[in-house]
């Protein structure tokens, strides 16, 4: 029932480590499993969207993120004839290597990482894929497909796609990924511009007035008033956003299965040599998708409270990786063997990296306890 220019998992290109082909599943539905069996899936229950994990329980998270992201993915992967197993499976894992405290933390991160090449959460959660689960006998890592650990890479240096072999070849060669990697982009795109509404209204961080001036936001408030009455504003709230979601993703499929009409891409290949991607809005939507980033951007990210506690939350990251760095014996006896043998061979940027991945793979909430066990004289243990 695929579409010819679908991942066929007979065609892939296969693991890093050879595997015998798994018997009553395809090898993009292994790749899905092994997502959610994994610790960094879990973690995610417990890291940042927008509002810190402990401000409270209804607001999003890097977790439940994941799962809208791969509902959407799946619904329009269906509705293309694309590879549903494949999109779900880098939609799940596309955060993985997100910090504690969303971008925030990465920032500090990235920041912390600086003399030693930086931090990308993108290539993080590739690390985390190819390297830093740790459970299998027979290699380290999940052994995912290449399709799923292209599309979990989703943007890249050129400097760090030098250094990843043929996955990252696409960024030197200016190649586009599948569309299911591509269809994963947009619907966490889709995912996060209107949940971060859902919660900054919940929050009152934003108001209904003030998002009636973005247009996508306007148009459906109003049609939710216009055909109801006697709603209470949770309703209101929620039908207005299911409403955004879906004229996103019907204008989404629409506009690509055009585009898939015309240009007819005989199969993957065709797909990647495209100058631009194939799945996409049309000019009329993106322009209001952005504006509805935009708007997000200037008024829930950079809202003070916001703000304030991601200030705070840059300066839990800061002192962690300061403190961790300069006493590597501060860190658990695991992560400390990994960077005494690092020491031993790249050096400090080596033991740097072990220290980075260590606090990435935080929750935001160990973060906090290990920011005041570190800190606070008091805390002894």
């Amino acid at each position: 029932m695929l579409a010819p220019y679908a991942c066929a998992p007979a065609n892939s290109r296969g693991r890093l480590y050879p595997e015998a082909a798994p018997e009553h599943r395809s090898e993009y539905q292994r790749d899905r499993d092994r997502i959610v069996h994994s610790a960094a899936f879990r973690r995610l229950e417990y890291k940042t969207q927008v509002f810190i994990n402990h401000e409270g329980d209804l607001f999003r998270t890097r977790l439940t993120h994941s799962l809208e992201v791969a509902q959407i993915a799946r619904t329009v992967a269906r509705s293309l004839a694309l590879n549903e197993d494949l999109a779900e499976a880098i939609a799940l894992a596309h955060d993985l290597g997100h910090t504690p405290f969303g971008h925030a933390g990465q920032d500090a991160l990235n920041a912390c990482m600086r003399p030693y090449g930086g931090f990308e959460h993108n290539a993080q959660s590739l690390r985390v894929v190819d390297d830093l689960e740790d459970k299998y006998a027979e290699f380290r890592g999940l052994n995912l497909t290449f399709e799923t650990r292209e599309g979990i890479l989703k943007h890249c240096s050129l400097r760090r796609a030098r250094q990843l072999g043929e996955v990252g070849q696409r960024f030197l060669k200016k190649r586009q990924p599948s569309l299911e990697a591509q269809l994963a982009n947009v619907a966490d795109e889709i995912a996060y511009n209107n949940h971060d509404v859902d919660d900054g209204l919940r929050a009152r961080l934003l108001t209904v007035e003030s998002l009636c001036e973005v247009p996508l936001f306007a148009r459906h408030h109003a049609d939710v008033l216009e055909h109801y009455s006697g709603l209470s504003p949770k309703q209101v709230r929620h039908e207005t956003i299911r409403r955004m979601i879906n004229a996103l993703v019907s204008d989404l499929t629409q506009t690509t299965q055009a585009r898939l009409r015309k240009l007819g891409p005989a199969d993957v290949d065709a797909v990647r040599a495209q100058p631009a991607p194939l799945v996409g809005f049309s000019e009329r939507m993106r322009a209001q998708s952005l504006e509805l980033k935009g708007f997000l951007r200037d008024n829930l990210y950079r809202h003070h409270q916001v703000h304030r506690m991601m200030f705070k939350a840059k300066r839990v990251v800061h002192d962690l990786f300061s403190a961790l760095s300069s006493d590597l014996r501060l860190l658990p006896p695991e992560f400390f063997d990994q960077a005494e043998a690092a020491g031993r061979g790249d050096g400090a940027a080596a033991r740097a990296r072990v220290v980075a991945d260590y606090v990435a793979g935080m929750t935001d909430r160990y973060a906090l306890d290990e920011h005041e066990r570190l800190y606070q004289p008091r805390r002894l243990r």
